[in-house]
């Protein structure tokens, strides 16, 4: 009777075989899946590093450029990113300094603030001028009289964006007037100066050396990535061919025994 009951060889082999089919099967699906994933985002990533590097270029090309005047009024609603932004312009008014804004900055100079300023034009028209930067013990006006300049003036230096909502977990706090990103809207809103400019402009370097406030430390770097990115998904879909090509092989030689 025991005899009877034990399972024969024979009869194992198909069950074992069976079974071998159905893992290899289901790798090989599963492995199809993941070759075409990874093949998909290693194309993306090539397809962003040449974005990146158009950006790049065409970012580059605007800095070096010769500055044209500031966007005005009756442009300022055709204002956007991708067109306008590290434009070099230039900009005449006249500083409203006891509306000076200081925005929290940290750069090569150390700790301190930015200096954003409003400048009316002749027309009217507001647009804050990020005027540079001072040492957190020059951040009183009261200590850098100098930097109070009066009557029209004329700035150059890039046009940039706004940065809405302050940073992630340092939000503006206008009440406190503590600011942690240039955000002319919220600056216009706590001087209730009723419209501005939807761009602010970063000055260029003052041409007397150690004058108050700094400019031209505007850092014009962009991360690029995308080609370490690209190879690791194209390694990964190369190690599931891999795998792939390893089964088939140990199957094939299995099947052949």
């Amino acid at each position: 009777m025991k005899d009877r009951m034990m399972p024969s060889p024979k009869n194992e082999q198909p069950v074992q075989k069976s079974s071998s089919r159905f893992f290899i099967g289901l790798f090989s699906v599963l492995g199809a899946v993941f070759f075409l994933l990874f093949i998909g985002l290693g194309i993306w990533q090539v397809e962003r590093l040449q974005w990146k590097l158009d950006l790049i270029e065409r970012v580059d090309a605007r800095v070096h450029a010769e500055p044209v005047a500031a966007p005005g009024r009756d442009d300022w609603a055709n204002v956007n990113q991708k067109d306008d932004e590290y434009r070099r312009v230039t900009l005449t008014g006249t500083y409203l300094n006891d509306k000076e804004i200081l925005v929290h900055a940290l750069t090569e100079r150390g700790a301190g603030y930015w200096v954003l300023t409003p400048m009316r034009s002749p027309d009217g028209a507001l647009t804050f001028i990020n005027r540079g930067f001072v040492p957190s013990d020059r951040r009183d006006p009261s200590s850098r009289h100098e930097t109070q300049i009066a009557g029209e003036t004329t700035v150059t230096g890039l046009l940039r964006m706004p940065e809405p909502d302050g940073f992630f977990l340092r939000p503006n706090d206008p009440a406190r007037n503590d600011w942690n990103s240039r955000d002319v809207a919220a600056f216009a809103q706590k001087f209730n100066l009723g419209q501005v400019a939807p761009y602010f402009i970063d000055a260029d370097a003052n041409s007397a050396a150690g004058a108050l406030p700094i400019g031209g430390l505007t850092v014009v770097k962009f991360r690029n990535s995308h080609l370490s990115y690209a190879i690791t998904w194209f390694a990964l879909a190369a190690m599931v061919a891999g795998a792939a090509i390893f089964l088939w092989r140990h199957e094939r030689k299995s099947s052949n025994m």
